[in-house]
């Protein structure tokens, strides 16, 4: 088998759609010999922030010496960039081994009417790698909502968090933040540790303390009082914290807020017997890094990729603008249909004295054209591009400050151009 035949069997099982329930997941982890019961885990859900608290995690148990898994949702640049190890992505040749481990035990449940879907058949290849490569721990980020995802097949984590919740995938998790919570509260397992993130919407908070209370799950909640911050610029933060002073590379107030729940998972990963000093600590937050996050790629000029793609994400974007990027400012922006693009725009576009709209090539995505004429609402001045390279060249003769936002698909196909435009010049 090769690198592009593996991807196409994955991506052959997108035909099938997203079909929350565990009863394939279950089915093909019972062919596969049960991997996820040979693994610990840290367990992320919610809206925003996962994958920054998942990333600052496993970047504290990588410098602490332990053998540790992550699995992200979405990827940026490389579908492989969903598997890692220590920091290091799944090689093509590994992939290859795991599709052609697993894509027999698919092939079994296809016989059986038991149709397993891409996102299914992506947690299964994550967690029988991690199993096989002997990973001492694996942090995992929940694809999307809790009870009902693929990654709720493992058996109670070593430690779960809760992130900051707001509406989101309302078709298929409610449309109020307490159903979505509600639904999320779906990953804490009876008896377990549960880290929330502080200062939700109200209604959340109640959720699950009471699903907590009835699973008999400790309830962590960080108290920020005890959190001071430092210094911040464009790019990070430095902050004191548990007597630590620590710096992320991540910026704006809810990062301090996600730092604040990566700690309380570290320390009850401590009371779990895993030894994490304070230097692998406070290096592992330093080395934490995730692609298209507040992203600099230049700073003279400036150029910011954000893959962000809610109005949560835009909000923070918005602020981080404001406080550390005078203007003027363009921006390059590529969003898909199912986003709230108008909710997106009115926060966003107001930011911008011109917007150059772009299409990933995605089949989820917004035209150029439609989300040129929804932003010309909010920017003086929007305008489709035929291509990212016309985009970006549109961009750099606009001068000032260089944006890009939108999604993690327009991302990973605009970075490289980017990082060829301002680091190679």
């Amino acid at each position: 088998m090769t690198y592009r035949q593996a991807m196409e069997k994955i991506n052959s099982r997108l035909l099938f759609g997203m079909k929350p329930g565990l009863e394939r997941m279950r089915a093909l982890m019972d062919e596969l010999g049960e991997p996820q019961k040979k693994l610990k885990f840290v367990h992320v859900c919610g809206t925003n922030g996962k994958g920054s608290v998942c990333t600052l995690v496993s970047s504290v148990l990588k410098e602490s010496g332990y053998r540790t898994g992550l699995n992200i949702s979405p990827y940026v640049l490389n579908f492989r960039e969903r598997f890692q190890i220590d920091g290091e992505m799944m090689t093509e040749e590994e992939l290859i081994a795991e599709v052609e481990a697993i894509w027999p035990a698919v092939e079994r449940l296809d016989a059986r009417d038991i149709v397993v879907s891409e996102f299914e058949l992506v947690t299964a290849i994550a967690l029988h790698w991690f199993a096989q490569k002997g990973c001492d721990i694996a942090v995992l980020e929940v694809g999307m909502g809790g009870l009902h995802d693929a990654t709720n097949v493992i058996p109670t984590p070593e430690a779960a968090a809760v992130m900051s919740i707001s509406l989101d995938h309302t078709a298929w998790l409610g449309d109020t933040v307490e159903q979505i919570a509600l639904e999320k509260s779906g990953i804490i397992k009876p008896g377990g540790r549960v880290v929330l993130y502080p200062q939700q919407q109200p209604g959340v908070e109640d959720i699950i303390r009471g699903v907590c209370a009835g699973r008999g799950a400790d309830l962590y909640i960080p108290d920020m009082t005890k959190i001071a911050v430092l210094s911040e610029d464009i790019e990070g933060t430095e902050f004191q914290a548990e007597g630590l002073r620590l710096r992320t590379p991540f910026l704006g107030e809810h990062q301090v807020k996600n730092a604040a729940v990566a700690l309380e998972l570290v320390k009850i990963l401590r009371e779990r017997g895993f030894d994490i000093s304070d230097e692998s600590l406070a290096e592992g937050f330093k080395k934490a890094f995730i692609p298209a996050r507040m992203e600099i790629i230049s700073k003279d000029p400036l150029c910011l990729l954000d893959g962000g793609h809610n109005p949560g994400c835009a909000l923070v974007l918005k602020d981080a603008l404001e406080r550390y990027v005078p203007g003027p400012r363009t921006a390059i922006m590529g969003m898909m249909a199912d986003k709230d693009s108008v909710a997106a725009l009115e926060i966003l576009g107001p930011m911008f004295s011109k917007i150059i709209t772009v299409k990933p090539e995605n089949p989820r995505s917004l035209s150029a054209e439609d989300l040129a004429k929804t932003a010309a609402r909010f920017c003086p001045e929007a305008v489709p591009a035929a291509s990212f390279k016309e985009a970006l060249d549109l961009a750099v003769e606009s001068g000032g400050a260089l944006i890009a936002c939108g999604s993690f698909y327009m991302a990973g196909e605009l970075r490289p151009l980017l990082l060829e435009k301002f680091t190679h010049r």
